[in-house]
């Protein structure tokens, strides 16, 4: 603590490291230790209902101080249980007051039983409360669902991926319309001019006011996969007018997306991963035509493994995969039972003269 701010501070850091893990695991040991299981099953009741006590007083004190200095209900309720358990340093002031006669050795169990099963509820007490909590209101304010849009092209999900995606359209001068679940995401893009409607692309409600019954092409450029594909049943049933592009997850997302049958799909990492190492061969000093040659080799090698994959399922095609392992010797079918031999002396010193490499 006393060079915590020195520039020692992460080699300090670094040398602790091993005895953290240690110290925290001896702590906890002697935590469990210093539970008196007799005690306990003797007072189950007393000890029960301090707990129960103890707990709540503690946390209506959280609460009412997170409330005092401004913490919203929600928060004020997640920091009560999180600390409505009792603390390490009960345990030293235990043993001071049972050194002083404050109480005696009874109590001491009782009550350092009644802080170590705090402890040991508290993940419990967080499970419940992630599980009844209500999950807090999304403010809406500054936020607009799609009135009725009219663009050639639909845009759902306007993150990384949809951004980039506009780019292109948008300097042909195509009209487009976006919408994206992620209230966040749209007052971000509206500090960059973009006009962002709240809309969550797996209802059909939404994707008719969002103009889907009469674009062109509806590009779905979320991360989701599982709602992706949701989008695309959705799109194929109900909107056949409009071409489907649709940003894939992975593999597997591709071969549902091919099967689907929407008119492209793209891997989301492909495109930058074969730019990046084309980069990589170029700075190795290969030449722009080898480079361009090996890339198209290895588009086709995947293209052609996918048309396998969409046969024999994902694992077909690996052979068309290269890989950093030495490629075995072809071994036969079947192994003779017997060493090979010649039929005579005479094959034998033909084959023994062209073996020699004199």
């Amino acid at each position: 603590m006393l060079l915590s701010e020195s520039t020692f501070r992460h080699q300090l850091e670094a040398d602790i490291e091993p005895f953290r893990g240690i110290l925290l695991g001896l702590f906890f040991l002697s935590v469990g230790m210093s539970l008196n299981l007799g005690v306990v099953a003797q007072d189950w009741h007393i000890v029960a209902a301090g707990i129960v006590a103890f707990m709540a007083v503690k946390a209506l004190g959280i609460y009412s101080v997170a409330r005092l200095f401004g913490a919203d209900k929600r928060e004020a309720v997640q920091r009560s249980a999180l600390f409505a358990q009792g603390g390490e340093f009960a345990f030293v002031l235990y043993a001071a007051a049972l050194t002083a006669g404050v109480f005696d050795a009874r109590a001491g169990a009782v009550m350092s039983a009644i802080v170590i099963l705090s402890m040991a509820l508290t993940p419990l007490v967080v499970l419940l409360l992630d599980r009844f909590l209500p999950q807090p209101a999304v403010s809406m304010h500054g936020i607009e669902e799609p009135p009725c849009l009219t663009g050639r092209v639909l845009i759902i999900g306007f993150g990384r991926f949809g951004q980039v995606v506009s780019q292109p359209l948008l300097a042909r001068d195509v009209d487009i319309s976006i919408i994206d679940a992620d209230v966040d995401m749209i007052r971000a893009a509206g500090n960059f001019g973009f006009k962002v409607y709240y809309g969550d692309g797996t209802r059909l409600d939404v994707l008719r006011t969002s103009g889907a019954g009469k674009a062109d092409a509806i590009l779905v450029c979320i991360d989701k996969p599982e709602l992706a594909d949701r989008i695309v049943e959705l799109a194929k049933h109900e909107f056949p007018q409009a071409r489907l592009y649709v940003r894939s997850f992975d593999r597997g997302h591709t071969l549902r997306l091919i099967q689907a049958g929407v008119d492209y799909q793209l891997r989301e990492t492909f495109e930058s991963a074969m730019t990046f190492g084309g980069h990589v061969l170029k700075g190795l000093g290969h030449s722009p035509e080898e480079i361009a040659e090996t890339l198209a080799d290895v588009r086709q090698r995947d293209e052609d493994r996918l048309g396998l994959q969409l046969i024999g399922g994902i694992t077909a095609g690996r052979s068309l995969m290269r890989n950093n392992q030495a490629t075995p010797e072809p071994a036969p079918l079947t192994r003779p039972k017997h060493e090979a031999t010649t039929l005579n002396a005479d094959a034998a010193r033909v084959i023994e003269e062209d073996g020699n490499p004199s």
